[in-house]
C-alpha cells in the first residue's frame, strides 16, 4: 500500500468503530477527528464526504464480522456444526472479536432504512450475501446427505438470519440479553432439526 492507500485504511479502522456505535447521523465530523487524529482537510482530502467513509466504515465492519464467522466456522466439520457458529457466536456476540457496537447490518439497517439509501442499499446486499452462504450450506448438506433432501435451503436461511437478527434487537432494545439468548437457542433448535 502506499501512503495514500495507508492513509485511507488509517481512517477506515478508526471511524469504523465510531460509525458502528453511533450511527451515521450520530457521528460527526469531530468524532473522526478525534478518533484519527487527523484533521478534516487530511480526512476529506481521503475520502470525498462523511457518506463515503462511513460507506467504507460499514464495508469494514461487515468485513470483520464475517471474518470472526469464518474463522469459527473453520475450526469445525459438518456443515451442521458450522451453522451452529452462528447461534453460538451470536449468543454472546458483544464478547468475541465482533466489530465494536455489535451487529454492523442490523445497526445499519435499522438507522438507514428510510435515511439514507445507499448505506440500505450496501446493508440489503450484506444481508443477501449472508443469507445466501447460509443457503449454500445447507445445499452442501443436503449434497452429502447431512440434510434432508425435502429443504428449502432459501427459506430456512433467510429464518435463520432474520431470528438472528430480530434476536439482537429484541434483546438490545429491551436491555434483556436473556432475550438473545432465548432466540439463539431457538436458532440452535432450527439447525439440530434440519437432519
Amino acid at each position: 500500500m502506499n501512503k495514500a492507500e495507508k492513509t485511507r485504511q488509517f481512517i477506515i479502522e478508526k471511524t469504523a468503530p465510531i460509525f458502528n456505535t453511533k450511527g451515521y447521523a450520530g457521528t460527526s465530523l469531530n468524532d473522526m477527528i478525534l478518533a484519527t487524529g487527523l484533521t478534516k482537510g487530511s480526512i476529506y482530502g481521503n475520502f470525498q464526504n462523511k457518506d463515503e467513509v462511513a460507506l467504507a466504515a460499514f464495508d469494514h465492519n461487515v468485513k470483520q464480522m464475517f471474518s470472526v464467522i469464518r474463522g469459527e466456522m473453520d475450526k469445525q466439520t459438518s456443515i451442521k456444526e458450522k451453522l451452529q457458529v452462528y447461534a453460538a457466536i451470536y449468543e454472546d456476540f458483544m464478547g468475541s472479536r465482533f466489530p465494536k457496537g455489535g451487529c454492523p447490518i442490523l445497526n445499519t439497517s435499522t438507522e438507514a432504512d428510510d435515511t439514507h439509501p445507499t448505506l440500505r442499499k450496501k446493508a440489503a446486499e450484506a444481508i443477501t450475501s449472508w443469507k445466501n452462504n447460509i443457503a449454500a450450506l445447507i445445499k452442501k448438506g443436503i449434497a452429502d446427505n447431512e440434510f434432508s433432501a425435502e429443504l428449502d435451503p432459501e427459506q430456512i436461511a433467510i429464518t435463520i438470519v432474520a431470528l438472528i437478527e430480530g434476536g439482537i434487537m429484541i434483546g438490545k432494545v429491551t436491555g434483556n440479553p436473556n432475550y438473545r439468548t432465548c432466540i439463539m437457542k431457538s436458532v440452535e433448535k432450527m439447525i439440530n432439526d434440519l437432519s
